[in-house]
């Protein structure tokens, strides 16, 4: 597993600023993860964000509880500039399956 270079800045924070947005409006975890998962997808017209017999297996394994602190130094994304830097944020990922792969492990 060789080091995943993301070209859009912010994405890594996706998930822990979902967490974080859904943890201050008192949101069930599912529901939360809808947001940016099955409802995402729906919206716009693919066949992601669900498991399902047949649906691309591209899959994040995170641990809800653990906590992330945003800086410059641990983005992995080529943009280092982001307004949460100082934050700590829950959620970090684990493992990143894209296609039935491991593409990430953290």
């Amino acid at each position: 597993m060789g080091s995943i270079d993301l070209g859009l800045p912010g994405l890594e924070l996706l998930l822990p600023l979902t967490l974080k947005w859904g943890e201050a409006r008192k949101l069930p975890l599912a529901k939360t993860l809808a947001r940016i998962t099955c409802n995402a997808a729906e919206v716009l017209g693919v066949k992601s964000g669900r498991l399902a017999a047949g649906a691309p297996a591209d899959i994040a394994i995170f641990d809800p509880q653990a906590m992330l602190r945003v800086s410059p130094e641990t983005l992995r994304s080529q943009g280092k500039n982001t307004p949460f830097a100082g934050y700590e944020l829950p959620g970090r990922v684990r493992y990143t399956i894209v296609d039935g792969n491991v593409v990430y492990e953290g």
